[in-house]
């Protein structure tokens, strides 16, 4: 069900403003889609499908929050992989070794950005 209080996009990636959602009859998702020209007016189903059963460019999709965290692969010998944050990496694995003082044979600096709920 599309909620008057999420953010949302278009399935082809183009923003969206969302104006009300309890309008009458098939669509009762009233909004409007951006393009290169400007705004135009569009209505949806509670959904969000443009159309019934048909999944089109148009149909909308929850923008989620985006993430943003750096962490440290710790490799070792016997092909464990590790991840730390940089205070551990300082102060851990990429230091010491989990396994009696192994010491990795690599420490890898990994930079992730992703939206929230991604993979799931």
């Amino acid at each position: 069900m599309i909620d008057i209080n999420k953010k949302y996009r278009t399935r082809d990636g183009r923003e969206v403003r969302i104006y009300a959602t309890d309008g009458a009859d098939k669509y009762p998702v009233h909004g409007s889609i951006k393009y290169e020209t400007g705004w135009e007016l569009f209505t949806w189903q509670l959904d969000g499908m443009r159309t019934p059963g048909h999944k089109g460019g148009g149909d909308l999709i929850e923008v989620r929050p985006r993430h943003k965290r750096t962490v440290w692969l710790a490799v070792y010998p016997n092909g464990y992989i590790e991840a730390t944050s940089k205070l551990e990496w300082r102060n851990g694995p990429c230091i010491n070794g989990p396994y009696d003082g192994e010491k990795p044979i690599a420490c890898i600096k990994v930079d992730l950005d992703f939206e929230e709920g991604e993979g799931l």
